[in-house]
């Protein structure tokens, strides 16, 4: 896809890789549904990369900011599950990666919320 004249890519990493390939294996109802919402999101990632709602800078977990990570994006998934996500780019392309897909408990607990 393309976003202000720049290819869009949107990959799975580490820990949301992993939780979506144990919610895809998943036969219940509230996995599939997280499924069909993750897979729909990811779609319109690839549309318009900033879809989510951008995370304070001071919150962002150091974790993450070890890594390397400026900019962070959550978005709202059913039953009160979290997707987490960065963006990085340049004048050719626009690279999308979903760091975490978690319940709203670990989400509270990584951006640490009490």
């Amino acid at each position: 896809m393309v976003f202000f004249g720049r290819d869009v890519s949107v990959f799975l990493k580490g820990q949301a890789k992993e939780a979506f390939i144990e919610l895809k294996k998943a036969q219940d109802k509230q996995s599939q549904m997280l499924v069909k919402a993750i897979e729909r999101i990811l779609d319109i990632l690839k549309e318009n990369p900033q879809f989510g709602d951008p995370v304070k800078k001071e919150i962002i977990p150091k974790k993450m900011r070890d890594y390397g990570i400026k900019n962070l994006y959550r978005v709202e998934l059913p039953d009160f599950w979290r997707m987490l996500y960065t963006i990085e780019g340049n004048k050719v392309e626009i690279l999308v990666f979903i760091l975490t897909i978690q319940n709203h408990k670990e989400y509270d607990k990584l951006l640490g919320y009490k």
